[in-house]
């Protein structure tokens, strides 16, 4: 019998579909069929895209995630990913409680945006207490504290041709010949502009921590943890992510996970 291997990376694009019966079955003409490009793939990316539309039709494009009581708070919030960016230009900002740090708002705007912390801040704030889901397995309940990101598209005033938001991070993920690899990632319009979908500064009352993200991740609360960047500098808004990176809309998209990761 073929040794049985499945990585959680394809685990994740079949269990999207409810095929992880089919996974569990092993084999390894399975097992290859699920690289990039491959033909297995491209059906079961095709199936997770009506996944995503269907989710949508059920549950509605504002539908809220669950949002909990301080006393469901039983530990910190547990980082994920990268927890100590060790990047001279990240480290500098750090040094200097991050008052050169600036959020900047480009691409199909009609007003490029150029942000303090403190000016996000001063805009109007949401506080929600969520779950993180990690595609690891664990989640966490904590209480973040941020802008919505809908208030700094509208005073960017987002141009009509656009149709995601590019979330580009100060985190070296990876190193190539061609150089570091950033962190990035992208969401839809529809969720960019969900009331829970925060730029979140704040944790458990407290301003965010290095390990979770400082100064600034975003919070899409209906989506997996790795659909939520860490350590922003820049937001993008363009009408397509082809040319960015692998092309597949963000870093762990381009190394196999599905692009909506959808709960």
């Amino acid at each position: 019998m073929a040794k049985f291997q499945i990585s959680r990376r394809k685990f994740l694009t079949a269990s999207g579909l409810g095929l992880s019966g089919i996974a569990l079955s092993g084999c390894d003409a399975f097992d290859s069929g699920l690289g990039i490009g491959g033909s297995l793939r491209s059906f079961l990316e095709n199936a997770n895209g009506l996944t995503w539309r269907a989710q949508r039709l059920i549950a509605g494009r504002d539908a809220l995630a669950p949002e909990f009581t301080e006393a469901d708070i039983r530990q910190p919030q547990r980082p994920n990913g990268s927890t100590a960016p060790d990047d001279d230009t990240y480290k500098g900002l750090l040094a200097n409680n991050f008052a050169d740090w600036r959020l900047e708002v480009s691409g199909l705007v009609e007003k490029p945006l150029s942000l303090t912390r403190e000016q996000l801040q001063n805009m109007p704030s949401r506080t929600q207490i969520t779950r993180h889901d990690c595609v690891e397995g664990w989640s966490c309940i904590a209480k973040w504290t941020g802008t919505p990101l809908s208030l700094v598209l509208d005073q960017a005033v987002v141009k009509p041709q656009a149709r995601y938001v590019m979330f580009h991070c100060l985190d070296t993920i990876e190193q190539s010949l061609s150089g570091d690899i950033k962190y990035y990632g992208t969401i839809d319009l529809i969720d960019a502009r969900h009331p829970q979908t925060i730029l979140a500064y704040g944790l458990n009352g407290k301003p965010l921590p290095v390990e979770n993200g400082a100064p600034l991740r975003v919070r899409v609360e209906r989506q997996l943890g790795y659909k939520m960047p860490k350590y922003i500098s820049k937001i993008d808004l363009v009408d397509s992510f082809a040319n960015v990176g692998g092309g597949r809309g963000g870093y762990w998209e381009d190394n196999g996970y599905d692009w909506y990761g959808g709960i």
